[in-house]
């Protein structure tokens, strides 16, 4: 068995085995495989997709890739995942809602991939907040004050991290095998009991449509039932930015204010969706109205925002920057765009908007690319909403001199209709 065999085998639409999977996994992350044959084969994956057995099989590969965690000592743990979005900051704010609900969070967050964001860059967007602990570190501080958030770590499902880089470096990201076995290996490795996933849809998700978002959502259902872990996946509308903020210093800004109250009407929805079935799983509640009113009234109180305040501080973050999130770096340059016509906001293509944040610095190109956490934009409007000429639409942030261009650009994304235009459902479906 060689690589070249497993390549032009997939290459050519067959089916690989276990031992051949196996063979793929094993060898890329010892370096046995190099960068530019595990490519070849991701991206005959991506052209040619795999079966349920072969996706099983790689998941399962993947998790067994290091170690696996063993979270049992830390009771139940109901751990939450997104499949990828555009202004997806709901872990910063859902994470210390649980917390302060008694539910143990012990999370792993990637980085940014593709056009969507990534929570450890936001994280890291906190002057001093340390995503790298030991797993050691990890449960102690989840023993202690009920929630730590850091990045994977190197040993943990370490061939996902070198796959999720990769896929992100040869643009492989929006492929059903290739997401359902990232996320789930890590869900498997990482131990949680208990997994709630948003798998999101839309222009600004790696799945398109409705229908490859169910397939999606099926598939990551069957793997957690395969491996003993109670998985329910919640669909979410992923065709405009979620909130208003995209961009690492700007949306720990949208965070904060959403902790203290002031949350978007479209992250409060995802929000209280994902997080009443995390209290049913954790078993807090097994009524989900009822989840919704205790989560709304954590946030009420402020025990939300002081449990955020009290993970960073745990995790060596400056808490006078979530006190005052003035403190924030700025962008050297803030460019207004403004509204040429009276009418209704048609449609913001997600997508497009999370690839010209990246542009204009909140994201990567390629997987040592540096992160300008004070970069990105601040929409003004959603779809749906009325809008009058020159009315500000929204500004972006940037420290690039050529910023004349990204304006046109956003102008062009922003349609407006003359004719009324009705909001879209946030929350798209369940399934358990």
């Amino acid at each position: 068995m060689n690589i070249l065999e497993i390549i032009e085998k997939k290459r050519d639409n067959k089916k690989l085995n276990k031992e051949e999977i196996e063979y793929f996994i094993k060898g890329y992350t010892n370096g046995e495989i190099a960068d530019y044959q595990a490519a070849a084969l991701i991206m005959a994956i991506y052209i040619n997709g795999m079966d349920e057995e072969e996706i099983t099989n790689m998941t399962l590969a993947m998790a067994s890739s290091g170690e696996m965690l063993d979270l049992s000592d830390l009771g139940t743990v109901v751990d939450k995942h997104s499949s990828g979005g555009v202004g997806d900051k709901v872990t910063l704010i859902l994470m210390p809602i649980m917390a302060s609900l008694g539910v143990n969070v012990a999370k792993m967050s990637g980085r940014s991939l593709g056009f969507t964001g990534g929570t450890a860059d936001k994280l890291e967007a906190i002057p001093g907040y340390n995503i790298n602990l030991s797993i050691e570190e990890f449960k102690e501080n989840v023993k202690k004050i009920g929630i730590s958030l850091i990045t994977q770590t190197g040993n943990l499902a370490p061939a996902d991290k070198k796959i999720y880089a990769l896929r992100d470096a040869i643009s492989c990201t929006s492929s059903i095998p290739l997401i359902a076995s990232s996320i789930m290996s890590k869900k498997i490795a990482a131990g949680a009991n208990k997994i709630v996933l948003d798998v999101t849809c839309g222009s600004g998700a790696f799945m398109k449509n409705i229908h490859d978002a169910k397939e999606l959502a099926i598939q990551m259902n069957k793997i957690g039932k395969l491996a003993n872990k109670e998985t329910i996946c919640v669909i979410t509308n992923m065709n405009e930015p979620l909130g208003y903020a995209v961009g690492n210093n700007l949306e720990i800004v949208e965070a904060v204010n959403s902790l203290k109250g002031n949350m978007p009407k479209d992250v409060e929805e995802v929000v209280l969706s994902l997080g009443a079935y995390m209290l049913k799983l954790a078993r807090k509640g097994e009524n989900i109205e009822e989840n919704k009113n205790r989560i709304q009234e954590t946030i009420k109180t402020g025990k939300a925002f002081h449990k955020f305040v009290e993970l960073v501080e745990n995790q060596g973050g400056d808490i006078t920057y979530i006190e005052n999130t003035e403190k924030f770096s700025k962008a050297k340059y803030e460019i207004e765009v403004l509204s040429k016509n009276d009418g209704y906001i048609k449609e913001m293509n997600a997508e497009e908007i999370g690839k010209l944040a990246s542009k204009l610095g909140a994201g990567r190109t390629k997987k040592e690319d540096e992160i300008d956490y004070t970069a990105g934009i601040v929409l003004n409007k959603k779809v749906g909403d009325t809008v009058k000429v020159n009315e500000k639409l929204a500004t972006l942030y940037t420290n690039k001199e050529q910023y004349e261009e990204a304006k046109e650009e956003l102008e062009r994304i922003i349609k407006i209709s003359e004719e009324k235009v009705e909001k879209e459902e946030t929350i798209l479906g369940i399934v358990k």
